[in-house]
């Protein structure tokens, strides 16, 4: 009786070691795949490459710029019209690559202002109409700005609040 007993507490014990082994590779194996599926969903990012996906279905990463904001003081013009006053009132802020050249475009600010204000008097209402007459607002703006400071360079011009009143 005391042999069944005693071999009856060290099948438990194995019984209870093999549970507790099993246990611990099953949990280093769950680990193992949300760390790879993690890494494979892209969510350890560590440096700055963005993905880009081409319309040809090919498959690129790009190193990713810092990007530095620079807001402009607000404007209000009147634009060209015939009989009633029409107002633009816009809020514009410049994207530069770096602090550096926020640096480089601040003491051109009068004569950014200035460009601004002179194409933006000449506008007529039905010129900022739709998306597309923004779209050439912002390009001509940019060819502006860019020709007014060089050497420095803005990267893109960016509306914040654009009013017509």
């Amino acid at each position: 009786m005391a042999d069944t007993e005693l071999q009856d507490t060290e099948d438990e014990g194995r019984s209870g070691k093999r549970k507790v082994v099993i246990g611990t590779i099953a949990g280093v194996l769950l680990l193992t795949l949300g760390v790879g599926g993690a890494y494979v969903m892209d969510w350890f990012d560590l440096t700055n490459t963005t993905t880009v996906k081409r319309a040809d279905g090919t498959v690129e990463r790009i190193n990713a710029k810092p990007v530095v904001f620079y807001d402009l003081p607000e404007m209000t013009v009147n634009l060209s019209t015939q009989g009633r006053t029409t107002y633009l009132k816009v809020r514009i802020a410049l994207e530069v690559e770096s602090e550096h050249m926020v640096s480089q475009v601040e003491p051109y600010l009068p004569r950014i202002l200035d460009a601004f204000q002179i194409y933006l008097r000449e506008l007529r209402p039905a010129d900022l109409e739709g998306s597309a007459g923004l779209f050439r607002l912002k390009e001509q703006l940019l060819r502006r700005i860019n020709s007014a400071i060089y050497p420095a360079k803005v990267e893109g011009v960016l509306f914040k609040e654009i009013l017509i009143q």
